[in-house]
């Protein structure tokens, strides 16, 4: 399936796909089910260590805290055909950023980028990652990616 369809796919990638990347996948499908915007989601690691895993329990817990239920997502690496399916590859930080950048096939035409590139005045910067962190920490994060979410979503509906 090319980039020619009309539908926008996103992808979320930090490293092990079981904190950031599902709070912004979940973040995200609120979002655009706020707008009515038909979009394709998921979210993914750079690493394969949690592949198969749901989210880390301190990410379950905080989305839950703002009425999402992310148990059932299930954590797997990045592909080499995601560069094919998703038109939008977002990463969490600039690691994860360039790791993408790196293994962006040949004649891939996804738009890679930081999700806070598409948050006014926090271009370049990355999520918080609350792995180290307590209950405050997954809250910043969540905080972050909803507003990541919030503008990549009106950007996408063609709202921004």
């Amino acid at each position: 399936m090319g980039m020619d369809r009309k539908k926008p796919a996103v992808l979320f990638v930090c490293l092990g796909n079981i904190c950031r990347s599902p709070l912004a996948e979940a973040a995200f499908r609120a979002e655009a089910a706020r707008l009515g915007l038909d979009v394709e989601v998921d979210s993914a690691g750079i690493g394969d260590w949690h592949e198969g895993e749901a989210p880390d329990r301190r990410a379950q817990a905080v989305a839950r805290r703002h009425g999402i239920d992310i148990s059932g997502y299930r954590a797997r690496q990045v592909k080499p055909q995601d560069f094919k399916r998703f038109s939008h590859i977002v990463a969490l930080d600039r690691e994860n950023l360039v790791a993408l950048r790196r293994m962006k096939p040949r004649g891939s035409e996804a738009e890679i980028g930081l999700l806070m590139d598409h948050v006014a005045g926090r271009e370049g910067e990355a999520v918080d990652d609350p792995w180290y962190g307590g209950p405050a920490d997954f809250e910043r994060a969540w905080a972050e990616v909803t507003e990541g979410a919030k503008a990549l979503a009106l950007k996408l509906a063609g709202k921004a």
